[in-house]
Protein backbone atom coordinates (compact mmCIF):
# COMPACT_ATOMS: atom_id res chain seq x y z
CA UNK A 1 0.00 0.00 0.00
CA UNK A 2 1.36 3.41 -1.08
CA UNK A 3 0.68 6.55 1.10
CA UNK A 4 0.92 9.46 -1.12
CA UNK A 5 0.88 13.26 -0.79
CA UNK A 6 -0.75 15.63 -3.55
CA UNK A 7 1.60 18.17 -4.93
CA UNK A 8 -1.48 20.45 -4.68
CA UNK A 9 -1.33 20.55 -0.82
CA UNK A 10 2.19 21.33 -0.67
CA UNK A 11 1.54 24.58 -2.88
CA UNK A 12 -1.05 25.62 -1.16
CA UNK A 13 1.08 24.81 2.21
CA UNK A 14 4.55 24.51 1.63
CA UNK A 15 5.26 23.08 5.10
CA UNK A 16 2.52 20.86 5.02
CA UNK A 17 3.17 17.35 7.08
CA UNK A 18 1.17 14.22 7.71
CA UNK A 19 2.41 11.85 10.08
CA UNK A 20 1.51 8.24 9.29
CA UNK A 21 1.68 5.14 11.61
CA UNK A 22 1.43 1.76 11.18
CA UNK A 23 0.61 -1.22 13.51
CA UNK A 24 0.60 -4.57 12.92
CA UNK A 25 -0.99 -7.72 15.06
CA UNK A 26 -2.69 -5.52 17.53
CA UNK A 27 -5.23 -6.21 20.29
CA UNK A 28 -7.84 -3.57 20.40
CA UNK A 29 -10.48 -3.97 23.45
CA UNK A 30 -12.65 -1.83 25.41
CA UNK A 31 -10.54 0.75 27.29
CA UNK A 32 -8.36 -0.59 30.11
CA UNK A 33 -9.54 1.79 33.15
CA UNK A 34 -5.97 3.72 33.15
CA UNK A 35 -7.19 5.33 29.57
CA UNK A 36 -10.36 6.14 30.87
CA UNK A 37 -9.65 7.59 33.76
CA UNK A 38 -6.63 10.21 31.20
CA UNK A 39 -9.18 10.94 29.11
CA UNK A 40 -11.62 12.26 31.67
CA UNK A 41 -9.30 14.00 33.77
CA UNK A 42 -7.58 15.28 30.89
CA UNK A 43 -11.50 16.71 29.08
CA UNK A 44 -12.22 17.92 32.92
CA UNK A 45 -9.10 20.25 32.81
CA UNK A 46 -9.66 21.39 29.52
CA UNK A 47 -13.38 22.58 30.86
CA UNK A 48 -12.09 24.72 33.53
CA UNK A 49 -9.27 26.45 31.90
CA UNK A 50 -11.71 27.09 28.45
CA UNK A 51 -13.57 29.18 30.99
CA UNK A 52 -10.56 31.20 30.78
CA UNK A 53 -9.91 30.68 27.44
CA UNK A 54 -11.37 30.30 24.18
CA UNK A 55 -11.31 27.02 22.03
CA UNK A 56 -10.07 29.67 18.88
CA UNK A 57 -7.21 31.11 21.28
CA UNK A 58 -4.98 27.62 21.89
CA UNK A 59 -2.20 27.25 19.40
CA UNK A 60 -3.27 23.98 17.53
CA UNK A 61 -6.98 24.44 17.04
CA UNK A 62 -5.96 27.77 15.89
CA UNK A 63 -3.36 26.68 13.36
CA UNK A 64 -5.71 24.04 11.69
CA UNK A 65 -8.16 27.03 11.29
CA UNK A 66 -6.18 28.97 9.05
CA UNK A 67 -5.18 25.73 7.05
CA UNK A 68 -8.44 25.02 6.80
CA UNK A 69 -9.45 28.52 4.75
CA UNK A 70 -6.17 27.76 2.82
CA UNK A 71 -7.48 25.09 1.31
CA UNK A 72 -10.71 26.51 0.72
CA UNK A 73 -13.32 25.88 3.36
CA UNK A 74 -15.28 27.22 6.18
CA UNK A 75 -13.73 26.73 9.48
CA UNK A 76 -16.78 28.16 10.85
CA UNK A 77 -19.51 25.95 9.03
CA UNK A 78 -17.05 22.51 8.94
CA UNK A 79 -14.95 22.40 12.20
CA UNK A 80 -11.77 20.37 11.69
CA UNK A 81 -11.97 17.34 14.49
CA UNK A 82 -9.85 18.47 17.29
CA UNK A 83 -12.41 21.73 17.43
CA UNK A 84 -15.41 20.12 17.41
CA UNK A 85 -14.16 17.85 20.02
CA UNK A 86 -12.78 20.99 22.50
CA UNK A 87 -16.28 22.84 21.78
CA UNK A 88 -18.04 19.71 22.87
CA UNK A 89 -15.99 19.89 25.90
CA UNK A 90 -16.38 23.47 26.86
CA UNK A 91 -20.38 22.42 27.32
CA UNK A 92 -19.25 19.48 29.44
CA UNK A 93 -20.53 17.37 26.98
CA UNK A 94 -17.67 15.14 27.38
CA UNK A 95 -16.48 12.12 25.21
CA UNK A 96 -18.43 8.62 25.87
CA UNK A 97 -15.63 5.75 25.73
CA UNK A 98 -15.85 3.62 22.91
CA UNK A 99 -13.09 1.14 22.59
CA UNK A 100 -9.12 1.41 23.03
CA UNK A 101 -8.42 2.66 19.49
CA UNK A 102 -10.40 5.37 19.40
CA UNK A 103 -10.14 6.41 23.18
CA UNK A 104 -6.54 6.71 22.58
CA UNK A 105 -6.79 8.61 19.29
CA UNK A 106 -9.46 11.57 21.26
CA UNK A 107 -6.82 11.51 23.74
CA UNK A 108 -3.92 12.93 21.57
CA UNK A 109 -6.26 14.68 19.92
CA UNK A 110 -7.03 16.56 22.49
CA UNK A 111 -3.28 16.66 24.18
CA UNK A 112 -1.67 17.82 21.10
CA UNK A 113 -4.67 20.20 19.78
CA UNK A 114 -4.25 18.52 16.26
CA UNK A 115 -7.41 15.71 14.02
CA UNK A 116 -6.17 12.56 14.43
CA UNK A 117 -7.15 9.36 12.34
CA UNK A 118 -7.39 5.65 12.27
CA UNK A 119 -8.21 3.09 10.13
CA UNK A 120 -8.40 -0.50 9.37
CA UNK A 121 -5.92 -1.43 6.89
CA UNK A 122 -7.88 -4.94 5.56
CA UNK A 123 -10.72 -2.51 4.69
CA UNK A 124 -8.64 -0.18 2.65
CA UNK A 125 -8.49 -1.04 -1.66
CA UNK A 126 -5.56 -0.47 -3.14
CA UNK A 127 -2.94 2.91 -2.58
CA UNK A 128 -4.07 6.02 -0.46
CA UNK A 129 -3.52 9.63 -1.61
CA UNK A 130 -3.59 12.31 0.32
CA UNK A 131 -5.23 15.31 -1.22
CA UNK A 132 -8.37 17.75 -1.34
CA UNK A 133 -11.62 17.07 -2.21
CA UNK A 134 -14.09 17.86 -4.91
CA UNK A 135 -17.61 18.80 -5.22
CA UNK A 136 -18.33 15.46 -6.15
CA UNK A 137 -16.07 13.90 -2.86
CA UNK A 138 -18.54 12.85 0.12
CA UNK A 139 -18.78 9.48 2.40
CA UNK A 140 -21.20 7.83 4.82
CA UNK A 141 -19.34 9.42 8.20
CA UNK A 142 -19.14 8.14 12.05
CA UNK A 143 -21.05 11.33 12.70
CA UNK A 144 -24.51 9.49 11.02
CA UNK A 145 -24.53 11.81 7.93
CA UNK A 146 -23.15 11.81 4.28
CA UNK A 147 -20.96 14.35 4.33
CA UNK A 148 -19.77 16.64 1.41
CA UNK A 149 -15.51 17.02 1.61
CA UNK A 150 -15.44 19.74 -0.93
CA UNK A 151 -12.21 21.66 -0.20
CA UNK A 152 -11.46 19.36 2.97
CA UNK A 153 -8.74 17.56 3.18
CA UNK A 154 -8.93 13.79 2.56
CA UNK A 155 -7.73 10.46 2.64
CA UNK A 156 -8.55 8.32 -0.75
CA UNK A 157 -8.25 5.16 -2.53
CA UNK A 158 -9.39 3.10 -5.15
CA UNK A 159 -12.93 2.79 -3.71
CA UNK A 160 -13.24 6.66 -2.48
CA UNK A 161 -12.43 9.00 0.19
CA UNK A 162 -12.51 7.34 3.75
CA UNK A 163 -10.94 9.61 5.84
CA UNK A 164 -10.42 13.41 6.70
CA UNK A 165 -9.61 15.99 9.90
CA UNK A 166 -13.57 17.06 9.55
CA UNK A 167 -14.76 13.45 10.02
CA UNK A 168 -13.79 9.71 9.09
CA UNK A 169 -15.85 6.93 7.69
CA UNK A 170 -17.89 4.08 8.60
CA UNK A 171 -16.62 1.99 5.83
CA UNK A 172 -12.63 2.24 6.91
CA UNK A 173 -13.28 2.03 11.17
CA UNK A 174 -11.41 0.10 13.58
CA UNK A 175 -13.27 -2.51 15.74
CA UNK A 176 -12.34 -4.61 18.51
CA UNK A 177 -11.37 -7.07 15.41
CA UNK A 178 -9.36 -4.85 13.97
CA UNK A 179 -5.40 -6.24 14.33
CA UNK A 180 -3.61 -4.35 11.13
CA UNK A 181 -3.97 0.01 11.50
CA UNK A 182 -2.85 3.26 10.30
CA UNK A 183 -2.99 6.66 12.50
CA UNK A 184 -3.07 9.18 10.62
CA UNK A 185 -1.72 12.93 12.42
CA UNK A 186 -2.96 15.77 11.06
CA UNK A 187 0.56 17.91 12.04
CA UNK A 188 0.71 21.81 12.27
CA UNK A 189 2.91 22.36 9.83
CA UNK A 190 4.32 24.56 12.18
CA UNK A 191 5.80 21.83 13.71
CA UNK A 192 9.93 20.90 11.94
CA UNK A 193 10.62 17.50 11.14
CA UNK A 194 12.16 16.46 14.33
CA UNK A 195 9.42 17.90 16.34
CA UNK A 196 7.12 15.65 14.20
CA UNK A 197 9.06 12.68 14.14
CA UNK A 198 9.09 13.23 18.32
CA UNK A 199 5.46 13.33 18.89
CA UNK A 200 4.89 10.63 16.47
CA UNK A 201 7.67 8.29 18.35
CA UNK A 202 5.59 9.19 21.54
CA UNK A 203 2.24 8.00 19.94
CA UNK A 204 3.68 4.92 19.18
CA UNK A 205 5.08 4.06 22.99
CA UNK A 206 1.76 4.83 24.12
CA UNK A 207 -0.07 3.05 21.27
CA UNK A 208 1.46 -0.08 21.60
CA UNK A 209 1.58 -0.23 25.63
CA UNK A 210 -1.91 -0.34 25.62
CA UNK A 211 -2.61 -2.87 22.33
CA UNK A 212 0.60 -4.67 22.02
CA UNK A 213 1.82 -5.12 18.15
CA UNK A 214 4.21 -3.95 16.32
CA UNK A 215 4.87 0.41 14.98
CA UNK A 216 6.14 1.83 11.86
CA UNK A 217 5.94 5.40 11.12
CA UNK A 218 6.94 8.11 8.75
CA UNK A 219 6.27 11.61 7.90
CA UNK A 220 5.35 12.69 4.22
CA UNK A 221 6.50 16.31 3.51
CA UNK A 222 7.44 18.21 0.57
CA UNK A 223 10.41 16.25 0.58
CA UNK A 224 9.45 13.00 1.23
CA UNK A 225 5.83 12.74 -0.69
CA UNK A 226 5.28 9.35 -0.72
CA UNK A 227 5.52 6.06 1.74
CA UNK A 228 4.94 2.67 1.42
CA UNK A 229 3.69 0.04 3.84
Amino acid sequence: MMFTLNDSLLQIEPNFKIGIIHYTKIVVSPSPQMLKGRLQLFQEQLFFEMEEKKVTEFDGIKEWRVLWKKFGADPNRYRHSAEALYRRIAKQNYITPMHSAVDLNNFFSLRYEIPMGIYDVEKIEGNVQISIGNEDTSYEGLNGRENKLHNILTLQDTAGAFGSPFVDSIRTAVTETTTDAFQIVFLRPTMNMEESQKLIHSMEAMFTQIHGGEPNSFVLNTNNREWEI
